[in-house]
């Protein structure tokens, strides 16, 4: 037990070269990851999971919007290091490990700009691998959300570096990181209202903000905002393409409406926060015995962070009231509660030797469940879960030789994004769904209809094809697909052909 303390003690205190032990450990963690993973398929010989094959099929061409109702930064980001290191798993893991460790950098870096202990940045950044969608789920599934988290991080940075240091650059990294939060994610407008709403109710924030130079940060974010809003403006159905998933008045009566709204609301909170706010609460209880100075103010950034996660609440509260919104997921929760951590390291900040005990209990609990999650993601990796996350487990390789054993192929059209995997196999291929935005201007001849043999309703897909000027051949050719560990996956292929003029 006094090795483990020793151990905490030296994450929270010491330094490994430039860097705190902290974020080396986080810095560290990552790379392990960015090897590991990429290795791990390789030699397998399986693909990756539904969210990274849908990065896949959007990674072949730069545009100001890709549809399925998501931003396009995450996906900007994967065809940049596409383009140095090939399109590949390494180049997906590159891009969500970055993105994580920023985010762990961002929130030690603040808490640090700020004036608190190394050993509240330590805990604010250990903090963060307390919730299950940080150190789990963004781990062997997620995309966007992982960049919710890092420019979150990243924003509250620029404000805290923009108050310290009132500068013209300044304003400009504060327009920066604002347009990368928006660009990450459509639900971060929440996290945004709420952040400018508690900096202008703290005076030393407000100040900040009056300054004529912030319409610098207002213009660059705008400008970095504007090719992605005009797309969304002109492409508006790719843009509410998953409405329907927010469950809309499906209550029936607006009585039932409000009640299933809350009642949902309330489990995601539960879901998304329920076992950090555990952990944090049991950390507190075992350093009771602890001295501890009396109570104090709360200093200024704490005010602030604290007051940014009660108005994200509150706006989401006030969305869900007035959408009559009664499907949510945990994930959604992020931008509400991803500053929970940094305020609540900083307040042990002001508590003296019972303070410290609490930070270096939540220290030690977020680098052990980190660490614990290691083998399991590397399993995930390769065999994937169950019912969509099976699709890891295809061996692509062989699809394609099955594929192209006819001929070559330019595209391959499928009924949901599973399909995306085929890229690893071939980079130059197109692979297209119902959701790719200018569906028939992206078709490249000679062209096949993809369908593996699950519960997705290929109507839509049908119906697309149609509308292109598309007909599929009355023959098909059923073939058999090898998958890990599973009996061979049955999936049917069908040659497009161009419509003749009537």
């Amino acid at each position: 037990m006094r090795q483990l303390e020793k151990w905490t003690d030296w994450l929270c205190d010491e330094r490994v070269g430039p860097f705190s032990a902290a974020i080396a450990f986080a810095l560290a963690y990552c790379l392990v990851q960015i090897v590991v993973m990429p290795l791990s398929s390789h030699f397998v010989g399986t693909g990756v999971g539904v969210d990274d094959a849908e990065q896949l099929m959007a990674m072949r061409f730069l545009a100001a919007g890709y549809g399925g109702s998501q931003p396009p930064l995450y996906t900007w980001f994967g065809i940049l290091t596409a383009s140095l290191v090939g399109t590949s798993i390494l180049a997906l893991k590159i891009v969500k490990y970055t993105l994580l460790a920023g985010g762990l950098v961002a929130s030690f870096a603040t808490v640090r700009r700020l004036g608190y202990s190394a050993r509240a940045a330590t805990a604010a950044m250990f903090g963060l691998l307390l919730f299950p969608q940080i150190v789990w789920e963004m781990q062997h599934a997620l995309t966007h959300s992982v960049a919710v988290f890092c420019f979150s991080s990243l924003l509250l940075l620029a404000v805290a570096e923009l108050q310290k240091r009132r500068s013209t650059t300044a304003y400009v990294l504060l327009g920066l990181a604002t347009a990368a939060a928006m660009l990450s994610k459509y639900n971060e407008v929440i996290f945004l209202a709420a952040l400018f709403l508690a900096a202008l109710s703290v005076r030393e924030t407000r100040e900040a903000i009056f300054d004529r130079r912030f319409l610098i940060s207002v213009v660059v974010a705008i400008l970095a905002c504007l090719p992605t809003f005009y797309w969304s403006l002109t492409h508006l159905g790719d843009l509410l393409a998953h409405s329907g998933g927010l469950g809309v008045a499906e209550g029936g009566s607006a009585a039932k409406t409000l009640s299933r709204g809350i009642r949902g609301l309330g489990n995601a909170i539960l879901n998304f926060a329920g076992l950090p706010a555990t952990i944090f609460a049991v950390a507190f209880f075992l350093a009771r015995k602890q001295s501890a100075p009396p109570p104090e103010a709360a200093a200024w950034p704490e005010t602030l962070v604290w007051r940014a996660i009660g108005f994200a609440l509150l706006i989401t509260l006030v969305v869900v009231l007035a959408g009559g919104i009664t499907q949510f997921r945990d994930r959604w929760m992020l931008p509400v509660f991803v500053l929970l951590p940094v305020a609540i390291a900083m307040r042990l900040d002001a508590m003296g030797e019972r303070g410290r005990k609490t930070q270096a209990t939540i220290v030690f609990v977020g680098a052990m469940m980190a660490i614990l999650v290691l083998p399991v993601s590397w399993y995930m990796q390769v065999h994937g879960g169950d019912n969509r996350g099976s699709i890891v487990r295809l061996d692509y390789a062989s699809l394609h030789r099955q594929l192209t054993a006819d001929g070559p192929v330019g595209t391959v059209v499928s009924s949901w994004f599973w399909i995306g995997n085929l890229r690893l196999v071939d980079p130059d291929l197109i692979v297209l769904d119902d959701e790719i935005p200018d569906f028939a201007k992206s078709i490249r001849e000679p062209a096949v209809l993809v369908l593996a043999d699950d519960e997705e309703p290929a109507s839509v897909i049908f119906k697309r094809i149609t509308e292109a000027g598309y007909v599929m051949d009355t023959v098909h050719r059923r073939i058999a697909v090898p998958q890990l560990g599973n009996a061979p996956r049955q999936v049917t292929i069908t040659r497009l052909h161009k419509m003749t003029p009537q």
